[in-house]
């Protein structure tokens, strides 16, 4: 099912990589099922200790530019790690590739299960 692209309103540029739009992950919450979720994880981490979102995909970083082109590009995409480092990079990289409406959960998984959010392992 298509979802049309979202806008969040804590949406504010991250202080390493200026071009990328930083979200609090209170608001995920609140939106993750009009968004899509990739996690830019290793996958020991993704089922490991911090878990992972519910419905989201897992996409190393490393490997983000072989599945790019597996991501909708008039969607909202929002990226998680750890704690927020390689899903700016990975924001970024998506933006250069024309992704418009891509945004970093800021603080990561630390950050999600700060909050009490539930999670998957």
């Amino acid at each position: 099912m298509k979802k049309t692209p979202v806008s969040f309103e804590t949406a504010a540029h991250n202080p390493q990589l200026p071009q990328v739009q930083d979200i609090d992950a209170a608001e995920l919450w609140k939106k993750k099922d009009s968004v899509h979720i990739v996690d830019v994880r290793r996958p020991d981490e993704y089922t490991g200790e911090l878990g992972h979102i519910a419905g989201s995909k897992l996409i190393v970083l490393d490997t983000i530019p072989e599945h790019v082109n597996e991501l909708p590009k008039d969607e909202s995409i929002v990226f998680v790690c750890r704690s927020g480092m390689r899903s700016a990079q990975a924001t970024a990289f998506a933006l250069e590739n024309g992704f418009e409406h891509v945004y970093n959960m800021k603080g990561g998984m630390l950050r999600w299960n700060e909050l009490g959010h539930t999670i998957e392992k």
